[in-house]
């Protein structure tokens, strides 16, 4: 499949931001795939990420959610944070399972946009729902007149 530009563009805006979130390397996720304004990022549930009850804990959930919605929503190389988030819990995760959220636009107007992220299990069964709403702030993340060669796609991603 021929990719656009823009979608070469997200995915090297999604390296970057890669490089330097320690948060979501610590917990072991994966860029799978991306392009203008989706991604896809999978994690794999560890025995540290348990809660009391002996399912992961909402909280793994929120972050693996939000580290899409943050490919997804920067993807044109425009600074973009979150404004609001809303995470619905449908189903427990289980130690070893991989789950994948996957963030998708629904909608933008100025500089809010709105995103639905979904985080699948291994059977695609949907194990949470989560809505954010970003906002663009001043800047890129790749800034112009950088080398592009020193921004390259993670290994593995794709725009599909």
């Amino acid at each position: 499949m021929q990719l656009t530009e823009a979608d070469e563009l997200a995915q090297r805006v999604a390296a970057r931001m890669f490089r330097e979130d320690k948060a979501s390397q610590a917990m072991g996720m994966d860029i799978e795939a991306c392009g203008e304004g989706w991604a896809r990022v999978g994690m794999t549930i560890r025995p540290d990420m348990l809660n009391g009850h002996g399912t992961c804990h909402g909280g793994f959930l929120f972050v693996l959610a939000d580290s899409a919605f943050a490919f997804a929503c920067n993807s044109r190389n425009e600074r973009t944070v979150a404004q609001h988030c809303a995470i619905t819990f449908l189903k427990p995760g289980l130690s070893g399972q991989r789950l994948v959220a996957e963030a998708r636009q629904q909608a933008l107007a100025g500089r809010s946009g709105v995103y639905d992220v979904t985080i699948t299990d291994e059977n695609d069964e949907v194990v949470a729902t989560f809505q954010g709403l970003s906002r663009r702030i001043n800047g890129a993340v790749i800034e112009a007149g950088a080398d592009p060669r020193s921004n390259p796609s993670p290994a593995g991603v794709s725009a599909e």
